[in-house]
């Protein structure tokens, strides 16, 4: 499941977002082996297209695609040095496949800023020179490692290494972050392999007092008053809506939030749709037919025959039957790259 890590400073709304986005907590008992820690929360990706394939088929059983997130204590000035909780939150932090940075841009005298200002650019550099401090250790080690390897006998392969790793040092020594360097397919394999936290994308919350307008935003920079957010989750869900229209957006800040993760992590959706359950499968852009398959159950790619795909709006105005009827179904083969939509049936040999 894809996880998310929420970071920031103490007192910026970090943990008040958590606790908000968890109100919109799954029914872990669709997902196996899913055990919920305090601060993990697992979240709903919201998605209509889902809700009306659901109402379509007459399925028994809804299963939304889900998120993991996951509350990371607050850091600090020197975190790397041990201040504050030190690098203990590197153990939770080190695995998520992103990270939500959250940043103060609110006044609120009653609520303290740990610099005793608030300062959004500022802010944004401590904890970035923290998380590109912590990756410096990691770097190094690592660098030891290879020129260790390298006194023995020189290849091809140690010497690309060390180009990069020795890249990634310099960059990080001068407390910039590991995802401002340009790197090609080759040494990006080798830069993921240390599991840098610079390196992973990074999508940055400013928590400002009122609801920004959904044009504010930008691939990776998401304004949201969590205040308001936190007040929008408490309503009824039919109240919610009409709130939402009232203020001009379609989406809660919410959704909009985990709809952006998804756009930064290069992530689709496709679904499957029956009378037993409609559901919604999360690949990453590109994926081909039998590795989606493979998603669903592991042996459906290595026995992955065919797929019969129907675009989700086909489906949804003319049935699976009628969508095969009006020749809206597709018959694709092993080298067919999914499409964001795609309602499958995926035919497998035994």
């Amino acid at each position: 499941m894809l996880q998310v890590g929420i970071v920031g400073l103490p007192n910026v709304g970090k943990s008040t977002l958590f606790k908000t986005l968890t109100k919109k907590q799954v029914d872990c008992s669709n997902f196996p082996f899913c055990t919920i820690e305090p601060n993990i929360g697992v979240v709903e990706v919201p998605d209509v297209r889902l809700h009306e394939l659901s109402r379509v088929s007459k399925s028994k059983k809804t299963i939304p695609t889900a998120i993991e997130f996951v509350d990371i204590a607050g850091l600090v000035k020197g975190a790397h040095k041990g201040e504050g909780l030190g690098n203990k939150f590197l153990t939770n932090i080190r695995e998520v496949d992103m990270i939500v940075h959250v940043v103060r841009a609110f006044e609120d005298t009653n609520v303290h800023h740990v610099e005793g200002s608030v300062n959004p650019q500022r802010d944004v550099e401590t904890i970035e020179t923290e998380l590109a401090m912590a990756d410096l250790s990691a770097t190094e080690k690592r660098l030891d490692t290879v020129r260790g390897k390298m006194k023995s006998g020189r290849t091809k392969e140690l010497e690309l290494e060390e180009s990069v790793v020795s890249r990634l040092f310099d960059t990080l020594s001068q407390g910039k972050m590991a995802n401002t360097i340009t790197l090609n397919e080759d040494e990006l394999k080798i830069a993921k392999s240390l599991n840098l936290l610079t390196l992973k994308p990074i999508l940055y919350v400013l928590n400002v007092s009122e609801s920004p307008s959904h044009s504010a935003s930008s691939t990776s920079f998401l304004p949201l008053s969590i205040k308001l957010e936190s007040e929008i989750i408490e309503m009824p869900e039919n109240e919610q809506s009409v709130f939402l229209k009232e203020l001009g957006l379609e989406q809660s800040g919410l959704d909009r939030l985990i709809t952006k993760c998804y756009e930064l992590l290069n992530l689709i959706t496709f679904f499957t749709s029956g009378e037993k359950e409609s559901r919604a499968w999360t690949i990453t852009r590109g994926t081909k037919a039998p590795q989606a398959a493979g998603t669903i159950h592991t042996d459906f790619e290595k026995a992955f025959i065919r797929a019969e795909v129907i675009f989700w709006k086909d489906f949804v105005e003319l049935g699976e039957a009628g969508a095969r009827e009006a020749g809206k179904l597709r018959v694709e083969g092993k080298e067919y790259v999914m499409q964001d939509g795609d309602t499958c049936h995926f035919r497998v040999g035994v």
